[in-house]
Order: structure tokens, then sequence, then C-alpha cells
């Protein structure tokens, strides 16, 4: 009889969602029902451009390749060059990907490290950048500055700027020194800017932008989507842009996986990236929500840190994050405990802006 595969989930954390569902029923269970402000999934309307592409291309019975078609690489690259100030970026520093989620989980695997390697990640950060060392067997460094890592061993430098959870933004001469150190060090640099447009009390800079990385994109490689800024969550539309020696070589290892966007949706990630309009207008919903949502908190005996960036508040009365879950659902609100995060996190609730205005009305009423 032959022995079961050891299951990549030994390497694994508990998957953390599953913690809050006693949490979520206590919320859902509130007069009025539930007001979720725990995952940051976009709750607005897909843009009709966005949609119209969509269905315009739904007659494609042929395979999409993985590099994406032309015109959704010269979207990417006059994205980049429009709005992150990067010079004259060529297709081949450019790659769509299924997701920057997916990306994040795979990449370390992808390209090609394991046991004995070393990824360093923020200490209060998505959780995912951890998980992927792991499905790799790398091991995952943990760190509040990038100076003072140990470079030994280490092959992956993760940069999260605008920061989930902490909606914190690295700046211009943060980035610098973490460019410089990263290329003095041999270390690739992976810069996770899914949230750059949504800059509320500071403005993000790229890492891709000359004065941050001298014009020079080696070495290091941006991340980013359209779900939050496009409301395309569901499209799994995201795209990397830099190095164009290690994106050739993700180019042919994906290839290899099969690791496409459907050719509906390349159609319509051209669009949105060629449409600045719908963005500000999401930008204005969002800012609203966050202002009443900020109000309130304030008022309810919350502290807000960082939060300069990003779709949440991170938010704390200096007190266990469960705790705080706990007290919120019984009023029918649902945020995400700041543990999630790492330890970090351990008296802090990240609270989304993702919801509709409505709900956030009604979050704001009960939390008076």
């Amino acid at each position: 009889m032959s022995q079961p595969v050891s299951p990549l989930t030994s390497r694994l954390p508990v998957f953390p969602w599953d913690r809050l569902e006693p949490y979520r029923e206590t919320a859902r269970a509130h007069p009025g029902g539930l007001v979720d402000l725990s995952v940051g999934t976009p709750v607005d309307p897909v843009p009709a451009v966005v949609q119209r592409a969509l269905a315009d291309a739904a007659d494609r019975p042929g395979y999409p390749t993985v590099w994406g078609t032309a015109a959704l690489r010269d979207a990417i690259t006059g994205w980049c060059e429009r709005r992150l100030g990067a010079v004259a970026v060529s297709h081949h520093e450019v790659l769509p990907v299924v997701g920057s989620k997916e990306l994040v989980a795979w990449l370390p695997t992808q390209l090609g490290l394991g046991p004995g390697d070393r990824v360093a990640c923020p200490r209060a950060a998505y959780p995912t950048y951890e998980v992927g060392a792991r499905l790799a067997g790398a091991e995952p460094v943990l760190y509040d500055d990038v100076l003072e890592l140990d470079p030994t061993g280490l092959r992956l430098l993760w940069l999260n700027s605008p920061s989930n959870p902490t909606g914190r933004v690295l700046s211009p001469e943060e980035l610098r020194a973490a460019v410089a150190w990263a290329r003095r060090h041999g270390v690739l640099l992976l810069s996770d800017e899914c949230y750059l447009e949504l800059g509320w009390e500071a403005d993000p800079v790229s890492v891709l932008h000359p004065d941050i990385c001298g014009g020079d994109r080696s070495g290091v490689i941006a991340v980013h989507s359209l779900s939050k800024r496009s409301n395309l969550a569901g499209y799994r539309a995201a795209f990397l842009a830099g190095d164009a020696a290690v994106l050739g070589e993700l180019l042919q290892i994906r290839k290899h996986g099969g690791m496409m966007l459907p050719a509906p949706v390349q159609e319509a990630m051209t669009v949105a990236l060629g449409d600045d309009r719908h963005v500000a207008e999401q930008r204005e919903r969002y800012a609203a929500r966050r202002s009443a949502l900020r109000a309130a908190l304030e008022a309810a005996g919350f502290r807000i840190e960082h939060s300069e960036a990003s779709l949440y508040l991170w938010a704390t009365r200096d007190e266990p994050c469960w705790e705080t879950v706990a007290r919120l659902s019984e009023r029918g609100v649902l945020v995400a405990p700041g543990d999630f995060y790492g330890s970090a996190g351990e008296r802090f609730v990240r609270v989304a802006l993702t919801a509709t205005d409505e709900r956030v009305a009604e979050a704001v009423r009960r939390l008076a």
C-alpha cells in the first residue's frame, strides 16, 4: 500500500479567516444584520467601460497567451510611465499575472527558492508573503527595518507600501535606502504597491520611479493589482513590472504552468488601465467612507495609527485584538483581528473601507 504524500499544509499556519467565523455569526444575528468591515473585498460596481470590454471579448475560443496581448502590454507600460513615473518601460519589463495573491504565494517557488534560502517580510504584513516562503521550503524572516536585516542566505525582500494592514507609506528616503541595500547584497527586491493609488495623507511613490531606483530597474520588481482601484477582484487582474531578466525567467516558467489570464479579462484589463476617470470616482467613494469611519472610531475611544493610505484603518483600544473583535461583533460589526498580520498587530484591528455607503452609515450609527 502506497504511503500518502506529505501534505504542503504541514508547512503552513491555520488559514486565519476560519477563526473569525464565530464572530461573524454573532454579528450576523444583530438586528439590522451584519456590517462586514473585515475582508477588503470591493462592493461597488465594476466600471461600465470595463464591463463592456469584457462582454465584447466574450467570443474568444482560443487559448490566451501568458505574456498577454500586445495591447495589454502597451496598456501596462503606458500606465507605469503615466502613473508611476517610470521611463521608457519595454514589453520585456512587464508580465500579467492571475491576481497578486497567486503571484505572492508562488513566486519563491517559481524563482527556485528552497531549503536554506531566506525571504524577508515586514513584521506587520499580508500573511501570504510568509506563506509563499513556506510553500517553497524557504525560511521567512520578519523585519522592522530593512537596513538591520542579516543578508546571509537572503534571496528575496518584500516591501509593502502602502502597507496592508497598517496603511503606512514608506518615504522616498526609506525606499531608496532599501533598493540600495538590496542591490549591495544581491537580494531581489519585490515591492507590493497594490494600494498605491489610494493615498490619503501621503503620496505613495513606486520603487520604479527614477528618483528611487536611479532609472535602473535591475533587481527591482513592482507588484500591482486592479482589484481595489478598479473593483476587479473578481477578475483576478494584476501585473509585475521591473527587472526584464527576472520577468523573462518567470514568463518561461509560467508558460509551462499555463498561468494565463483569460482572454476576455485581458481585454477588460487593457481598458481599465487606460481609463483614469473611474479610479478617481472610486477614490472619492473610499475617501468619504474613510472620513466617516475614522471619526466614528475615534469618538468610540479608538486610536488610529498610520493609515495614511490604503483601504484600511489600523485601530486600537489598547486591548487584545480578539476582545475588540468580540466587542464589535456584539454590535453587528465585523473587523479583522490584527494578529492575522503578525504579532505586531496583537492589540490592533483592521477596519476595511469596503462596504456600501449604507452599511458604513450603519456602522457609524452602531459605534455611536
